[in-house]
């Protein structure tokens, strides 16, 4: 069984940072997953907005190229997404997901940002 967790979200005022993480419960996920991130904000349908295959290979959603970046940790199990200048339709409850032979979703982590 697959587990991912989220952390970091929160809230912050436009143009601030935040970085979430995503720990997932095996090692076996990054080295045979891919991974991702992806975010659904108020009335919204879910949205790719970053992942990253067992290559490294990685790609971002034009809406945040530039300001947000993914990264992993692979001896930690860990899945970053580092968000600057974030703007107010960057609000959304932001998941974590593993690609595997089958799909698995964190619960999912709220990121809030005003004016």
């Amino acid at each position: 069984q697959v587990e991912l967790v989220e952390s970091g979200g929160g809230s912050v005022q436009v143009g601030g940072s935040l970085m979430l993480s995503c720990k997932a419960s095996s090692g076996y996920i990054f080295k045979s997953c891919g991974m991702g991130w992806y975010r659904q904000g108020p009335g919204k349908e879910r949205e790719l907005v970053s992942r990253i295959n067992k290559n490294g290979v990685t790609v971002t959603a034009d809406s945040v190229k530039g300001r947000f970046t993914i990264s992993q940790e692979r001896a930690n199990n860990m899945l970053f997404l580092q968000m600057t200048s974030l703007q107010i339709e960057d609000t959304a409850v932001y998941y974590c997901r593993a690609d595997c032979t089958a799909t698995y979703w964190g619960q999912g982590t709220q990121v809030t940002v005003s004016s």
